[in-house]
């Protein structure tokens, strides 16, 4: 079992220049370390909105960086620059809709708006990617939500290894 690398990608044009803190992707370390007991490999970056560079760095991470997984924050919402699930969609090879769905279901019990998030999941080759909320309180509320089935997904497409302290997140694997 080889240990898990995970890219945090925060999509915002304004954290990318600077002129607003970068919320998001440090709201998925914090909640990354608090649940993951096993060994990982933790990489943030920040780059702008717009499809084709958010395409970009899922294609980077996913073909040349060596992610397992890949947590995307920001540019899920009907903002015109919101393009992330686009370009995820653009480099899938395959798409989980359940992830969007059941993060928009526990989403709702919190805010009204939460129809309006187009948050989802896809993979290429090996890697898992999941298109986030940037709102720190959504992201927890979204994590708390997928994370479960995000372990056993890995070992089943034989990326990298990943435990969860059950008090925080219990991962689901069918028992052998």
């Amino acid at each position: 079992m080889t240990a898990a690398r995970i890219a945090v990608l925060t999509v915002s044009d304004r954290a990318s220049r600077g002129e607003y803190e970068d919320r998001g992707g440090p709201a998925i370390e914090a909640w990354l370390r608090r649940a993951v007991t096993s060994e990982v490999e933790i990489i943030r970056e920040i780059v702008p909105d717009g499809r084709e560079v958010v395409a970009g760095a899922f294609r980077r991470w996913a073909d040349e960086g060596g992610a397992d997984l890949i947590l995307a924050t920001g540019g899920t919402g009907p903002s015109p620059r919101d393009l992330t699930p686009e370009a995820m969609e653009d480099v899938a090879e395959r798409v989980f809709p359940g992830f969007g769905e059941l993060m928009r279901a526990v989403s709702l019990r919190e805010v009204p708006t939460a129809i309006l998030s187009r948050q989802g999941a896809g993979t290429r080759g090996k890697t898992l990617i999941i298109t986030l909320p940037g709102k720190p309180s959504a992201i927890d509320t979204c994590l708390n939500a997928v994370f479960p089935a995000v372990p056993y997904c890995l070992d089943l497409m034989g990326a990298g290894w990943i435990e969860t302290d059950p008090e925080v997140c219990k991962a689901f694997r069918p028992a052998k």
